[in-house]
């Protein structure tokens, strides 16, 4: 990999990190310290991840307008004065307030960081993402296995933490990310496009995919929400639910050469990929409906996380592919924004469904969603594959069919 790759998957790694401290324990936090509903916990999640929607699509414009630099220090930089103003007060409803605007930073830098990361190292094609999505699971392992530590001797030096790591992580984007050169990817006059019929059609193609995408994060973030207080109901303690990101982290760090192998042989189109995750997923839904003891919510995450490595960095390879000249950052920006609204509708379908009937109803949901998440992935190429066949097969692989 190159040395400016490098760097992103430093500073991905001790963004991730950081937020990692905090994220897997707001339902917790939410519902346990601070008394309120999992149906509120629910909304105050969902805003966040609003904010994050809103965030995402800003950094990816932004990245398009002027470069992935300046939108990556724009997004830490926010992020870094709420998770500070986050340690000082962490009250009810600062911490509601605050959380948005950690959601509109966070949003900012992450389509930025992966469109940057497509383009300083085009050759690559998924090895770039790959390598992206690694370094966040790497954060998600530390952050996870060290905030359950901290938060059992008190949740306000999982505060402190965050705010530290943010720091960090302003300090190497300042110091080094200024030299990497995004050139090759400003955004380009729409006259000096190919014909817009074109570009619609490759936009229809991946709002069909994404909505697959969306869906599966529905089901998937139910873990840091629902899940973690169903968790809790059965006596598995706070250190024993962060233990299950910290295997998961880990799992999708040294699994990479194992799930490299099995795509090569078994899954070689990124579309069977992401078909093959899908159906993982439902397999850890259906265990993880039974459980009630940590060792079945360890099976159901071990699971969980292959079929994530499955689907997670297939997604943005497609959309770079998909992408038209000088676009790469708007189409980041709308994968990122895709799965951060499946973060904002999960926890608040969770907590009404549970709030007013049970989990078992709620998996049932989840697993009928990713369902029709394998219906879109099928399809989502099709009006794509009529105006290119005929153009040779190269045309056909760039979008992964």
């Amino acid at each position: 990999m190159p040395r400016s790759l490098w760097l992103l998957v430093i500073g991905m790694m001790i963004n991730v990190t950081g937020s990692s401290f905090l994220w897997p324990l707001n339902t917790i936090y939410i519902h346990d310290h601070l008394g309120k509903s999992l149906t509120v916990a629910g909304i105050v999640l969902m805003l966040n991840a609003a904010a994050s929607v809103v965030g995402n699509l800003l950094g990816g414009v932004l990245f398009d307008k002027i470069g992935g630099y300046k939108s990556i220090l724009l997004g830490i930089v926010i992020t870094l004065i709420s998770v500070v103003a986050l340690m000082l007060n962490h009250s009810w409803p600062v911490y509601m307030y605050l959380l948005i605007f950690i959601g509109l930073g966070s949003g900012i830098v992450f389509p930025a960081t992966y469109a940057l990361a497509g383009t300083v190292w085009p050759e690559g094609g998924r090895k770039a993402f790959n390598a992206i999505y690694v370094a966040q699971n790497a954060g998600v392992a530390a952050g996870a296995s060290l905030g359950g530590f901290v938060a059992s001797i008190s949740f306000h030096y999982i505060f402190v933490a965050n705010a530290a790591l943010y720091a960090v992580f302003f300090l190497l984007a300042f110091f080094g990310f200024r030299n990497i050169d995004d050139s090759s990817v400003k955004q380009v006059s729409i006259l000096d496009q190919n014909p817009t019929i074109k570009n619609r059609e490759k936009f229809g193609a991946l709002v069909v995919l994404c909505i697959g995408y969306l869906l599966c994060w529905v089901g998937y973030v139910q873990w840091p929400s629902t899940i973690s207080s169903h968790t809790q109901t059965l006596n598995i303690s706070l250190s024993q639910y962060s233990l299950l990101w910290t295997i998961n982290g880990v799992l999708i760090v040294l699994g990479q050469p194992l799930i490299s192998l099995f795509v090569k042989h078994f899954a070689k189109t990124l579309k069977k990929q992401m078909v093959l995750g899908f159906i993982v997923f439902i397999v850890s839904f259906v265990v993880a409906s039974y459980a009630e003891q940590f060792t079945a919510f360890l099976v159901a995450m071990v699971i969980l996380t292959i079929g994530e490595m499955l689907v997670w960095p297939a997604v943005p390879t497609i959309a770079n592919d998909l992408a038209p000249s000088g676009r790469q950052g708007f189409y980041q920006g709308f994968v990122n924004s895709t799965a951060t609204g499946g973060k904002m509708i999960g926890p608040l379908l969770g907590g009404m469904v549970v709030d007013y009937y049970n989990m078992s109803l709620l998996f049932m949901i989840i697993i009928s969603l990713l369902i029709v998440g394998i219906f879109t992935t099928q399809i989502y190429d099709k009006k794509l594959n009529a105006k290119l066949e005929g153009k040779g097969s190269q045309s056909s692989d760039a979008v992964g069919v």
